[in-house]
């Protein structure tokens, strides 16, 4: 069974691929999941507050303006949370490149167009082979427009595409009025991928201490379900490769991104759960579907359902939603 795919100009020997989290800030565990048979592997994220603080003195940097806006400073982690500075986040790239042969994909994450395009030049320096841009805009201010905000995404993907050469991917949220135009409007400034969706960690609230507190919960296979309509709504529309994220557990739901349109799928929450080794067993099982249902490679199963493949498109739009309701007993 031919599991290869290309995603990014690159050439991966399988579309698993571990996303941007805690388990790739330690070189033995790019090592281990590259054992495990990860096909590529997406860095943690750096920070453009980090960017912005060389010193990591977050703390400072973010309650200077507690009065102003209260609600913004529970986003930030504290500064302990940040492992690795800018110069210490360069060298875990060279560090990384040096001990694994799949490629390293490093990740920044911030909202601004001009805290990222000295960083993205120097990741690239640093040996990364693409960059997945992890945005987030957060606009709490009534008077800023949806069109204000998807105008930054562009800016900022103009400004990255502008100062590097290798191929820079947008991990988007699906918090837009039009994700379909966002996704086009991508394209043409120059993304060669859209990883879809990010999951924005929400805050929650602590009813014995009365205080809004931070919160991390792990996504769910029911997570998959928006990446799949998108990437298959998406696919040979946008012309740009597709990572898949978000709720992708198993070798079905790997199978089942590829079906839609994607060129790999992240993985994260799964490998926390159940560990890295879980991704030999996703990999293995793969290949035995495949075998079993007679396909001989990703390609001749890719867009297979796609919207612009499957004999009914409509169950990609509104029309479903009135057969599910109608379905429920």
């Amino acid at each position: 069974m031919d599991l290869s795919t290309k995603y990014l100009g690159l050439d991966l020997k399988n579309p698993i691929v571990p996303s941007a989290g805690p388990l790739s800030a330690d070189i033995g565990n790019i090592k281990a999941m590259e054992d495990a048979g990860a096909a590529a592997i997406v860095l943690h994220s750096l920070f453009e507050e980090q960017i912005e603080s060389e010193e990591l003195e977050l703390h400072a940097h973010t309650t200077e303006h507690n009065e102003q806006f209260p609600e913004a400073v529970n986003y930030f982690p504290e500064p302990v949370d940040y492992k690795k500075g800018p110069e210490e986040y360069l060298e875990h790239v060279k560090k990384a490149k040096d001990a694994v042969e799949i490629p390293i994909i490093a990740s920044l994450n911030g909202y601004s167009a001009g805290g990222w395009t000295d960083y993205a030049k120097k990741l690239q320096e640093a040996g990364a082979d693409a960059l997945e841009l992890n945005v987030y805009i957060l606009a709490t201010d009534v008077e800023t427009p949806g069109a204000t905000i998807e105008d930054e995404y562009v800016k900022i993907v103009k400004a990255v595409k502008g100062a590097v050469s290798i191929p820079v991917s947008v991990k988007l949220s699906p918090f837009f009025s039009s994700v379909a135009n966002l996704a086009k409007r991508l394209e043409d400034a120059g993304a060669d991928g859209l990883t879809l969706f990010n999951r924005f960690y929400q805050p929650d609230i602590d009813l014995e201490n009365l205080e809004v507190i931070p919160n991390v919960l792990l996504s769910t296979p029911m997570a998959l379900r928006l990446p799949l309509r998108w990437i298959g709504i998406l696919y040979k529309r946008v012309n740009v490769d597709f990572a898949a994220t978000s709720g992708v557990y198993s070798e079905k739901d790997a199978l089942k991104t590829i079906m839609a349109g994607a060129n790999v799928a992240q993985v994260l929450s799964c490998l926390l759960k159940y560990g890295i080794g879980h991704i030999t067993d996703v990999v293995n099982k793969m290949k035995n579907w495949m075998e079993i249902n007679e396909y001989k490679s990703l390609d001749q199963m890719r867009g297979s359902m796609s919207y612009m493949n499957v004999p009914d498109p409509s169950r990609f739009e509104r029309a479903n939603y009135a057969k599910v309701i109608g379905s429920i007993k």
